[in-house]
């Protein structure tokens, strides 16, 4: 049976919803999620301006969005014979924090990757070394930064030393927990080929742990970043950890905000960078 509207009265229409084949639409889903993270955005920023308004805080303290852009403006520029903040404009600070966030990184992969294969496949080495990787890993890192000035002085050494031994451990972690938990039975059929101990290691344990040894190593970036500012509070010029230092020393709330913003950002893209990687070099994560 069929139901009509009543004479005199208009049909009432629904809006069309998007078709199943749009909503599946990878580009579609694309859009909607930025569209949800720039309304989110503009929520915080909105939020950020009324508590300004309200004067909750002195704008001392807590400076309005315009006030931070304006400042990143000149943190990015030469103005009136000054180049950016501290003598370097924000990307040269940016791009000398991520050289050795890099450098400490790839060094604490060389040393942390082997280190965690040994750890996890070699009982004796385990019972030696993984306890100093637990309480490496539960060192903050002013607490060595000191210590490493002493013995390395205050130029670029004691920084990467810094960076090295914050992003080890998690590295080494990662990959000693992966290699114990290789299925048996690809151990079992490399040994029944005739795989000896160093080949088990290198062509079997190592690649099964390759899913989780990624993931370490994007918690290591991670806790490199959260470290960097730490490490650039002794002569960290340039570093966006030493313009956040100086810019504290004259209270200079709206240049921190900026280096803050400027870390995070740079977090978000290298991290994912770090995915694509991820996703390139183990294609099989998640699949069964």
């Amino acid at each position: 049976m069929t139901l009509t509207a009543p004479p005199g009265t208009a049909a009432v229409t629904k809006p069309a919803a998007a078709s199943p084949a749009v909503r599946g639409n990878p580009r579609f889903a694309a859009l909607r999620w930025a569209a949800l993270r720039a309304v989110a955005l503009a929520v915080l920023l909105a939020a950020w301006q009324l508590v300004v308004l309200a004067e909750v805080w002195p704008r001392v303290l807590v400076p309005s969005p315009g006030e931070v852009w304006h400042q990143f403006l000149l943190s990015s520029t030469v103005h009136d014979g000054v180049r950016g903040q501290s003598g370097h404009l924000l990307i040269e600070h940016l791009g000398v924090s991520l050289r050795r966030i890099g450098i400490g990184t790839g060094y604490a992969v060389l040393a942390g990757v082997p280190l965690g294969l040994l750890i996890g496949a070699v009982r004796p080495v385990a019972v030696v070394l993984e306890p100093a990787v637990t309480f490496l890993r539960t060192l903050p890192p002013l607490a060595y930064l000191s210590l490493l000035v002493i013995w390395f002085g205050i130029d670029e050494s004691p920084k990467v030393w810094l960076l090295i031994i914050a992003a080890l451990p998690p590295i080494a972690a990662a990959t000693a927990a992966a290699v114990r938990t290789v299925p048996e039975h690809l151990i079992e059929a490399a040994r029944a080929l005739g795989a000896g101990q160093l080949s088990l290691l290198l062509s079997v344990r190592l690649p099964a742990a390759l899913p989780e040894i990624l993931t370490g190593v994007r918690i290591a970036v991670g806790v490199a970043y959260t470290s960097v500012v730490a490490a650039e509070t002794i002569n960290g010029v340039p570093g966006i950890g030493g313009m956040i230092r100086d810019a504290q020393r004259y209270n200079q709330t709206a240049v921190v905000i900026v280096g803050l913003i400027a870390i995070g950002l740079s977090g978000i893209l290298l991290d994912a960078l770090l995915r694509t990687a991820e996703r390139r070099l183990v294609p099989w994560r998640g699949q069964k």
